[in-house]
């Protein structure tokens, strides 16, 4: 069997060929074809869920079982692990840093290949004098190795990411929202070094989401949607308009119905001149009784952390939140919960259940205290109440004793949101409730939602599935580097809106008052 792509001659640095990769009740990759040039930035979008990152963890290796045929330089490849990844020249830096925060720069740019004296020695000087080359080649020569760390900036701290995978010498380097923790001036930077790459004649895959980065850094562009392959396009030939259209597609009306609105006059919760450092600076918004209040804006906007610092995680440095005419200042997240104010977290498997406990523990765990007398908890007498709930969100199967971690994600998510209605709160802020669970499971969690707001409830609705927001909610506030730019009324709100105000433009967006 031959080696040779079949591309009339032209040898790539990456071809990926009809790849495919299915999980159980999902075809995440769908024969999508992907090729880039040596010395070529070539831009990778769609949607949250399109499929961008199955494609490249497939190419990291981190799937034995994808179908299709991957060639790099005209070979043909199996890359079934993250070591025959690297073997084959892949490098990734991803949106999450894998530095280590408490050990040496050095350390963390050549772990796994610290030179050594002998069997037992680590060459200390010869390790502090390659890390001082890689440094350079993305201009940190001013940086001290022995530095821990946690002792360097952010945008350092990304810049050493990046020279940590480039002292694998490869000849493709796959970077997965670069520029979320960046300011303009890093970011230009950042570019500068994209560049230079380049130049030497690395292939570049460059994920965003920020329309502006691609016509900045990007040669051509490749666009996915629901797993499949848009098109791929020089970006000289398109526009944001353009990108947009490929990326959304034309709205599934049926599926994402627009919820009949509920909206009273009364605030339920208004937030002045909110401000937390760094992250998010004098944010402005009012949610009323018995509606859906989205914020949008892109990765890094500052969406999440608001939602922290609202539930006293994270403390907010200025301004101030009232909820129900009261100024609050939750101390923690209990505090919080007490006060009528939830959160379902973007991060289920991690801060959002207890995977190795049942399903009636996690229902209840927010209710625990108001079901206790003295330090006994009678967990029977909620039985019937977890298995209304549980029937509510059509968790299968409907069984409270079973272990959280033997069901599917989107069955996970589904016990999430039961927790969270069990909870008694009156004011919800859901995080990606969606994000990763089957079309069944996301239609299931919308109609409820539905019914919570119906009820005289609220929701503040942070999503990165644009047809999720146009469909559940009644207004957006857009968010752009951690500030409200304004706002979109119901009737204006559409994909192409949303997209193009958090990108800083749109005719759309009004002022809030």
């Amino acid at each position: 069997m031959s080696n040779e792509p079949n591309n009339a001659g032209q040898v790539y640095a990456l071809d990926m060929q009809k790849v495919s990769k299915r999980f159980p009740g999902t075809l995440a990759v769908d024969k999508v074809d992907f090729r880039v040039k040596k010395g070529e930035v070539h831009a990778l979008m769609g949607e949250n869920g399109a499929g961008k990152s199955t494609l490249m963890k497939m190419l990291n290796g981190l799937f034995n079982d994808y179908t299709g045929d991957i060639y790099i330089d005209g070979e043909k490849k199996l890359l079934h692990s993250p070591m025959l990844a690297k073997e084959a020249g892949i490098g990734m830096v991803y949106q999450e840093l894998s530095l280590a925060r408490r050990i040496s720069i050095y350390e963390n740019l050549l772990v796994g290949r610290l030179p050594k004296k002998n069997a037992l020695f680590i060459d200390k000087k010869k390790a502090i004098a390659e890390a001082k080359e890689l440094l350079s080649r993305v201009g940190l020569d001013y940086i001290d190795p022995t530095l821990d760390v946690s002792e360097i900036s952010q945008c350092e701290a990304q810049l050493v990411e990046i020279a940590k995978v480039l002292g694998f010498n490869p000849s493709i380097v796959v970077m997965d929202e670069p520029t979320s923790a960046l300011s303009s001036e890093e970011v230009n930077r950042l570019y500068g070094i994209i560049r230079q790459l380049k130049s030497e004649g690395l292939a570049i895959v460059y994920i965003s989401h920020h329309l502006a980065e691609i016509f900045d850094i990007a040669d051509n562009v490749t666009v996915m949607r629901d797993g499949k392959l848009v098109g791929s396009l020089p970006v000289s030939e398109t526009n944001p308009d353009h990108l947009v259209e490929m990326m959304v597609g034309e709205p599934v009306k049926n599926f994402y119905a627009d919820h009949e609105s509920n909206i009273q006059k009364e605030v339920v919760l208004k937030a002045e001149d909110y401000t937390r450092w760094g992250f998010f600076h004098h944010v402005n918004f009012e949610l009323h009784k018995g509606e859906v209040l989205a914020i949008c804006g892109l990765a890094g906007a500052g969406r999440t952390e608001i939602a922290r610092a609202l539930i006293g995680v994270d403390k907010a440095d200025g301004g101030k939140v009232t909820i129900h005419g009261k100024e609050v200042k939750f101390k923690d997240f209990g505090a919080a919960i007490a006060g009528g104010l939830g959160y379902l977290t973007e991060d289920r498997k991690v801060v959002g259940l207890a995977l190795n406990q049942t399903v009636a523990d996690n229902v209840t765990s927010c209710i625990i205290d108001q079901h206790s007398k003295g330090i006994f908890f009678n967990a029977s007498g909620l039985n019937s109440l977890v298995d209304e709930k549980i029937n509510e969100m059509s968790v299968y199967p409907a069984d409270r004793d079973r272990l959280v971690n033997s069901f599917s994600g989107g069955n996970q998510q589904k016990v999430l949101m039961a927790k969270w209605l069990a909870s008694g709160v009156d004011i919800l802020i859901l995080d990606e409730p969606t994000r990763g669970v089957d079309v069944n499971a996301k239609q299931v969690i919308h109609n409820v939602v539905k019914d919570y707001v119906s009820k005289g409830n609220s929701v503040i609705l942070l999503s990165s599935d644009l047809p999720e927001v146009v469909g559940l909610a009644d207004r957006a506030v857009i968010l752009r580097e951690g500030h409200t730019i304004g706002e979109i009324q119901k009737k204006d709100m559409t994909e192409n809106s949303i997209l193009i105000a958090a990108n800083g433009e749109g005719e759309f967006v009004s002022c809030p008052k």
